[in-house]
């Protein structure tokens, strides 16, 4: 029993307290814009001009979100481009007013002065037969009112991206774990399919979650 308690603390130290050390860690060294206003929300350079890439896009963007919240949690983005369009189109859900908002960023932003990266990529048919998908979900997302916005546990920008993944045919993707609010299900207690569509996450009010997938793990 003793040596079982000490693999189980030791996996926690790892899987847990580590990751939360070093991104402290890293957020400190760093540091952080005194405010919103302050901070760099600008092009980030991430993705090319549109006009130059002809082929349809999909992609989920994240970035790590602003101030002490940095260490522990994600923004995440859903932007589109048709085949063929000039320019790149951004959804996300922000905290203020309607939260669904389309291009209310640059495309690629530095999210309150953080770098984004690409979480997932589609392109070519595929991406050609996901976006009006993709945008029928968005305009059926059920949290698109003022003050239904809540940083934790949710609904958030993390949950909108979730949702919309999880209810567009074809549309998969796996997200990532400091994602805060991507395990917010609208039912209380609930079991949902993982954004990868290769498993389940079990939700409780988004407090408490539980995935279990071949992609997630």
């Amino acid at each position: 029993m003793k040596r079982t308690l000490v693999w189980v603390l030791r996996f926690l130290m790892i899987a847990v307290v580590m990751p939360i050390a070093v991104g402290t860690a890293l957020a400190w060294n760093k540091g952080w814009p005194d405010s919103w206003r302050t901070a760099d929300w600008s092009s980030s350079g991430l993705l090319p001009e549109a006009a130059s890439v002809p082929e349809a896009r999909v992609m989920i963007l994240a970035a790590r979100t602003g101030r002490w919240k940095s260490i522990f949690a994600e923004h995440m983005a859903i932007v589109l481009k048709p085949a063929g369009a000039s320019e790149w189109t951004r959804y996300e859900v922000v905290g203020w007013g309607n939260p669904v908002r389309r291009n209310n960023y640059p495309a690629d932003a530095n999210w309150y002065g953080n770098r984004p990266y690409v979480v997932t990529s589609v392109s070519g048919d595929a991406a050609v037969d996901l976006i009006p998908r993709i945008e029928a979900s968005i305009a059926l997302y059920p949290h698109n009112r003022r003050g239904t916005y809540t940083v934790w546990p949710g609904p958030n920008s993390n949950t909108f991206v979730a949702w919309v993944v999880r209810h567009t045919e074809g549309f998969s993707a796996e997200l990532p774990p400091v994602a805060v609010g991507k395990d917010y299900l609208d039912d209380g207690v609930a079991i949902a399919p993982a954004p990868s569509h290769t498993g389940y996450v079990v939700s409780a009010w988004g407090l408490i979650g539980v995935t279990a997938a071949f992609r997630e793990g």
